[in-house]
């Protein structure tokens, strides 16, 4: 199963860097820059492993790391801190927050992706889940059928693909383009309009069973919540 990393740096360059470079290793990639933001995030996607900046915006990443190791239901997740600190006392800080390991910046890619590895060895294998379920849709995995209440729904292979990616992640808003590259792939050229005819074929199929829980963000893209409020 694939691992998660969450990236949680305000610096745009770095993320986008770090991202890069973890996506092509084949990590599944998560990026939250605001720190007021982070710990809910991580309470809502539980990633194998978290890249951690000090320096963040409302607040520092020291806090985020004790705020991380008081919640039982996450507190054995890895965090590696990234930080231009480098003194002693600084890391010792980090540490003592309950970092598993301190990055100073610059620092090499080559290293930090095999400090990755390292504490994925420690993280507990993601879950190879037989059922997905939000709300009163039912996702088999083993048997690829989806079931709104007692009734069977009838998808094609890609909306498949597109529902489970939402249910996943209930509430968090995917792009196009990130919905085109990891439901159609890579090597695959279709116009980001594509998304919005099979979310369209989704919404009817599960529709016809119940109300309308996919949501539309406007110029952004889609999810899945109890409350969707699209913005058509």
């Amino acid at each position: 199963m694939q691992h998660t990393v969450m990236i949680i740096e305000d610096e745009e360059a770095i993320a986008l860097m770090l991202r890069y470079n973890l996506e092509k290793e084949g990590y599944n990639v998560i990026v939250e820059s605001r720190g007021s933001k982070a710990l809910a995030e991580v309470e809502r996607n539980h990633p194998s492993v978290i890249l951690l900046d000090w320096m963040l915006p409302e607040i520092s990443g020291v806090e985020i790391c004790k705020l991380i190791r008081s919640k039982p239901d996450i507190k054995t997740i890895p965090i590696i801190m990234l930080t231009a600190k480098g003194e002693e006392e600084d890391k010792v800080k980090g540490l003592t927050a309950g970092a598993d390991d301190y990055v100073t910046k610059p620092f090499s890619v080559p290293e930090l992706m095999a400090r990755v590895k390292t504490q994925l060895r420690h993280a507990p294998e993601p879950s190879s889940e037989k059922e997905l379920v939000f709300e009163d849709i039912r996702m088999d995995m083993v048997e690829k059928k989806v079931f709104r209440g007692d009734n069977y729904i009838h998808l094609g292979p890609t909306e498949f693909r597109l529902l489970k990616m939402l249910i996943e992640t209930p509430g968090k808003v995917f792009s196009r383009e990130y919905l085109l590259k990891n439901v159609w792939g890579d090597n695959i050229y279709v116009e980001s309009r594509t998304v919005d005819v099979h979310i369209r074929r989704l919404r009817r199929a599960l529709n016809d069973y119940g109300p309308d829980y996919i949501r539309t963000v406007r110029a952004t893209g889609y999810s899945i919540d109890v409350n969707p409020q699209s913005e058509e």
